[in-house]
């Protein structure tokens, strides 16, 4: 009886360890490893596997047709397959500094990294991160700053019918200086939703480091839903865990920019703002930058500064609304009202590179004065970030 208690306690020992080493990671492989001269090293045991891959965009990109265009799709890498069936795959050459994303292909299934616990949701793809510190990539990172304060929303969209949900960043010291504040409308892509931004562009990180070193002022930044047919992000709103996806209803018809005032009047209500045109700016990315074109030009007296990322110009030649017709008499009264700031990023190998070559060209035609930013590569978020920190810093300076 002695010895059944005795074996039995010992076998309850080892149960409780492998919980408790299940429970805690225990030993496991590191991936990614990031060396010391910023090469990188990604692992997978998969001792079954006849081919595995990495795939991110720390890779050479390769081009994909989509209905939507031709984007820049991430390369890939061969894993070698090492001891005990570990694969094994370590970058060539160091990695610039960066936020990136990757997933592994065993086989040609694709699969998260189950040694990376950190992960992105863009659509409905889920990808591992890491971040390569250094320069420009250092505004991506929780530094040793004062932070801000993220915070979800819900407002009631008499338009639209419908309760929705936005993304309110307000700086450090919102909650106790009593101040005022400039706002920034910050809009995602075809898509995306309230999250993108704060979590895929690391919103909140840039502002607080921009911020934190003086090169952009202390202002509230409101990421909306921009697609009005939605009460929130997937799986956060009412309809529960459905699949994400772009084929979405009122995105890029009119409704969104008609309703666009009341999410200012809300803003305005329910925060400490400066709620005056020379304090108010709007940009987005892609479906965002169409956004925010058309929303400025419709209501030129509400947004001093405009930004446009990549972004999308006119709509399908289907599309009806009132908000896309008369485009030039719109813009002619928009920059006769003479905006701080328009300003126009893309990268040169972007779908949209054209349409806003063709834009640029109209606004030069007509004299109107605006700033332009051309980065390399295309539709990718790498870019987007870049135009974060380089346009918040020109906001609000007059």
């Amino acid at each position: 009886m002695k010895r059944f208690t005795i074996l039995s306690a010992l076998m309850l020992t080892a149960v409780l360890a492998m919980a408790q080493q299940a429970l805690w990671g225990g030993a496991q492989l590191v991936s990614p490893e990031i060396h010391p001269d910023n090469t990188v090293t990604f692992r997978l045991h998969a001792p079954k596997a006849v081919k595995v891959q990495v795939t991110g965009d720390f890779l050479p990109t390769q081009k994909m047709k989509t209905p939507y265009g031709e984007f820049d799709a991430p390369g890939t890498a061969d894993l070698t397959e090492g001891k005990e069936g570990v694969w094994e795959y370590t970058t060539p050459s160091p990695l610039a500094p960066e936020l990136y994303s990757y997933t592994f292909l065993v086989d040609g299934l694709k699969i998260n990294d189950p040694a990376n616990v950190y992960m992105i949701r863009d659509v409905a793809s889920v990808t591992n991160v890491f971040i390569i510190g250094g320069g420009r990539a250092d505004l991506y990172k929780v530094n040793a700053v004062p932070h801000g304060t993220l915070s979800k929303q819900w407002y009631h969209s008499p338009s639209l019918g419908i309760e929705r949900r936005l993304t309110v960043y307000t700086p450090a010291g919102y909650e106790t200086s009593g101040k005022r504040y400039p706002v920034f409308y910050l809009l995602h892509g075809m898509g995306g939703d309230e999250n993108a931004w704060s979590e895929l562009g690391r919103a909140a990180q840039i502002m607080d480091n921009l911020i934190a070193q003086g090169k952009a002022e202390p202002m509230i930044l409101v990421m909306t839903n921009g697609n009005a047919a939605q009460e929130a992000a997937p799986g956060e709103s009412s309809l529960g865990y459905v699949p994400p996806t772009m084929q979405l209803p009122k995105t890029m018809e009119g409704s969104f920019e008609t309703h666009f005032p009341e999410v200012v009047k809300f803003i305005d209500k329910n925060y400490r703002t400066k709620a005056n045109k020379k304090s108010r700016a709007i940009a987005g990315l892609s479906m965002g930058g169409f956004h925010s074109l058309h929303i400025s030009k419709q209501y030129p007296d509400l947004f001093n500064y405009v930004g446009l990322f990549s972004a999308a110009i006119m709509p399908g030649k289907e599309t009806k609304s009132p908000v896309y017709e008369e485009m030039e008499g719109k813009l002619k009264v928009q920059f006769a009202k003479k905006p701080a700031l328009y300003w126009i990023a893309i990268g040169k190998t972007d779908f949209l590179y054209k349409a806003n070559e063709e834009y640029r060209r109209l606004l030069d035609a007509k004299g109107y004065p605006y700033e332009y930013y051309e980065s390399d590569e295309g539709h990718i978020w790498k870019n987007w970030r870049i135009y974060l920190t380089e346009f918040a810093p020109k906001l609000f300076r007059q």
